[in-house]
């Protein structure tokens, strides 16, 4: 077969093939979009008692696909030595998923390894293929792809992309509190709105858009949960296929909804539509897209080598997983099916040891000025990574590595390291942060910045294929020595340490005031420890706030203050909180940044006083009716069934609401949205059909919220919260008010 030459293509989208190899669609550099087939043989390994391999690999010999079998040594990072398996070398993808299945349902007492891999994982480690690289490619005219070299890494800072084509569809309101009536789609900077009402019509008019627009991106919102499905209700009932798949030899992929424990909350993934020749983003049920858009989705994307669809939705632990298998592919190391391995006994001296978390110091509450705020630059990836800690080598004591020779995890999180601090570097340049390339920085520095987070956790995550958790306690350990050294440094060049929390410190010393104050005593820290560390910031005051039940105790991440450049800083308050009703975090905040214009502390009174006419002004609001219902809506996520609350809270019983009214269960994880009503009910979920009276809210309920984010910010500068709370709910009005004269 002739080859069509050497040509240029991004990769835009690879899956299994049906005839057992993989499918790669490419958006070329004369701007055509194609599919090439290719064939992409791949392995699996099988460890156990030499007889059973060998009744193993009788029953492997003339099943479909294998191509070979072998016995090869190899290594298992939780195994002190190689190991002897049986190599089962297969003819592409789907082949080793059926052949997996049925040899694990017939020898359920092996163990397996690189066994459930992702054909886009295996995929990068041969070719170093990841979405959106720039390949140099050859193919012949029947479409099967020959050779291909990927132009650009995973790594590069400057990233060369196509001219994408996006498509978005938005419906003309939240399906969840009413059924839309149109779709309203956005293409090549036109905006068109689709009826709904015609099924024929709209299908047909969708249809022709997408075809002629050929999109790469589909982009909506809800289109997981509602749109989607209901255009392929709405296909089914009329005849009319959707034309959303490139490839029209396949239906669009359904992943089911799933409920998670992570970090502490139980967190819920909607069900998921996945397409093929192009990628489906739905920005309601991506994970991280309010935090890092479109360009983090992309490098997400990039660095882990996942589909670009799957990559803006997953949580980053999923991600790092997806590169630690890449790097233990690409070093030849064994990934194992399911993680073998559990926690090492240890006695009560040891976990008082080794069991800690993190250094918290202990501020003293009240308002300071003239401090600064100093942070370890990603500091647990950090320690990772000079530490050399990875399961399969020994761990240090401290920061000093036990071995030279990189492990597993800090092999893979080192060029993802490095690579977010050089975003940072970049970054500086930009004086202006929203032009269209800072902007592009930033987002991407986001979503490393979320993968280099998880690490730390992931590494002592019970399923997580290279966890360890006496790797995990290695890494606190070290953390808590380099807080430490850090203190030690700055305490003998005279400053004051007021607070130290994991990996800040927070600084201060008679005449330092300006960021040349402050940079002998970063420097000297970054030489002891041999981590970077960067200035946070100078505040121009800070207040450390207390324990709402007792004064005296203070709480370490619970902090409000403004730093030199005007920009605040919030921690622990109401309006960083998910569960206030917007209209009372927007009132504190709006009250925050009238005090953040007084540049001299000595100038706080005079803005206090405006401070107070802010929240003063909300409250009359509040009391007169004039607060829009949706300011505030309370949400609240469900952390459990309905039926397992012995004493439901106001969540639950919106909740409870929902389902007996509209029929719409939700699941743990799940957030619902409800006001504080009067009445027996004392709550209304938000999404019931019917309106709410405005008289019928608790507004007693909101004032009380409201005085306890008042008081919040009123305390460090003298006026008891408690009174705050008293005038916020009709008392004490006249005795408040003569505080600020």
């Amino acid at each position: 077969m002739e080859t069509d030459g050497r040509k240029k293509g991004w990769l835009l989208d690879l899956y299994e093939d049906g005839a057992d190899g993989v499918r790669l669609w490419f958006i070329m550099d004369d701007g055509s979009r194609i599919c090439l087939r290719q064939e992409f043989p791949v392995s699996f390994y099988i460890y156990g008692p030499v007889k059973r391999l060998h009744d193993c690999c009788l029953f492997l010999k003339n099943r479909p696909g294998v191509i070979r079998l072998s016995k090869e040594t190899k290594k298992d990072v939780f195994q002190p030595d190689p190991l002897c398996v049986l190599q089962v070398d297969m003819a592409g993808p789907e082949s080793q998923k059926a052949c997996f299945q049925a040899v694990q349902r017939a020898f359920p007492d092996l163990t397996w390894y690189n066994a459930d891999l992702s054909v886009q994982a295996r995929h990068c480690a041969v070719y170093e293929s990841f979405p959106m690289s720039l390949c140099e490619l050859e193919y012949d005219e029947t479409g099967t792809l020959h050779s291909l070299r990927p132009l650009n890494s995973r790594w590069d800072l400057a990233v060369l992309l196509p001219v994408l084509r996006v498509m978005e569809l938005i419906p003309d309101c939240d399906p969840a509190k009413a059924e839309p009536s149109a779709v309203d789609l956005h293409l090549d900077g036109k905006k068109l709105r689709v009826l709904l009402d015609d099924p024929v019509e709209a299908l047909e008019k969708i249809n022709e858009l997408a075809d002629n627009f050929d999109p790469d991106i589909l982009l909506t919102e809800w289109g997981d949960n509602w749109l989607i499905p209901k255009l392929l209700e709405m296909s089914t009932e009329t005849g009319i296929p959707l034309h959303f798949n490139r490839d029209t030899e396949k239906e669009v992929l359904w992943k089911k909804e799933t409920s998670y424990f992570s970090y502490g909350q139980i967190v819920y993934r909607a069900q998921e539509a996945h397409l093929f020749g192009r990628c489906h983003i739905d920005k309601k049920n991506a994970m991280m897209w309010k935090d890092y858009g479109f360009d983090g989705a992309l490098e997400m994307a990039r660095v882990t080598a996942m589909p670009i669809e799957q990559a803006a939705r997953v949580s980053p632990g999923s991600g790092i997983s997806a590169m630690q298998m890449i790097t233990a592919m690409q070093h030849d190391v064994l990934v194992p099916e399911q993680k073998q391995q559990s926690e090492q006994i240890k006695n009560g001296l040891d976990l008082i040891r080794f069991d800690r978390g993190g250094m918290i110091y202990q501020p003293k509450p009240g308002l300071y000025t003239d401090i600064a705020e100093i942070d370890f630059v990603s500091m647990y990836p950090a320690i990772i990574i000079n530490g050399n800690i990875s399961p399969e080598v020994p761990l240090p004591d401290g920061l000093e590595p036990a071995q030279e020779e990189l492990g597993i995890v800090p092999l893979t999180l080192k060029p993802l390291y490095e690579k977010r601090v050089k975003i940072k570097q970049k970054l500086l340049h930009y004086p202006d942060k929203e032009v269209p390339l800072a902007k592009s920085y930033a987002a991407r520095a986001s979503a490393l910045k979320w993968l280099l987070v998880v690490c730390f956790g992931f590494l002592g995550y019970k399923n997580a294929r290279f966890g360890r958790i006496e790797s995990h306690e290695a890494v606190t350990r070290g953390g808590r020595e380099a807080l430490l050294v850090a203190k030690e440094a700055a305490e003998d060049m005279g400053f004051e340490v007021l607070h130290m929390f994991v990996d800040a410190l927070w600084l201060r010393k008679r005449g330092c005031v300006s960021v040349a104050d402050f940079q002998p005593v970063l420097d000297e820290i970054s030489r002891r420890t041999k981590m970077m560390i960067a200035l946070d910031g100078i505040y121009n005051w800070l207040a450390f706030l207390p324990s709402r039940s007792d004064e005296a105790v203070p709480v370490p991440n619970r902090y409000f203050g403004t730093f030199r450049s005007g920009e605040l800083k919030m921690r622990g308050i109401e309006a960083r909180r998910h569960d206030m009703p917007p209209w009372i975090s927007e009132t504190q905040r709006k009250a925050l940044k009238c005090l953040s214009l007084a540049d001299d502390p000595r100038d706080l009174p005079k803005y206090l006083h405006k401070a107070f006419s802010i929240l003063k002004q909300a409250l009359d609001d509040l009391n007169a009716g004039k607060v829009p219902l949706k300011e505030l809506v309370v949400t609240m996520r469900i952390s459990r069934e309905l039926e397992a609350y012995k004493a439901p809270t106001p969540s639950v019983r919106a909740a409870q609401q929902l389902l007996e009214q509209t029929g719409k269960r939700l699941s743990p994880g799940q957030k619902v949205r409800f006001l504080y009503t009067v009445g027996k009910e004392d709550v209304h979920a938000w999404e019931l059909p019917e309106s709410v009276p405005p008289e019928s809210i608790d507004k007693a309920k909101y004032r009380l919220l409201f005085g306890r984010a008042a008081g919040t910010i009123l305390y460090p500068f003298g006026i008891d919260a408690k009174d705050v709370e008293d005038w916020a709910c009709g008392g004490l009005q006249f005795r408040f008010e003569q505080a600020f004269h």
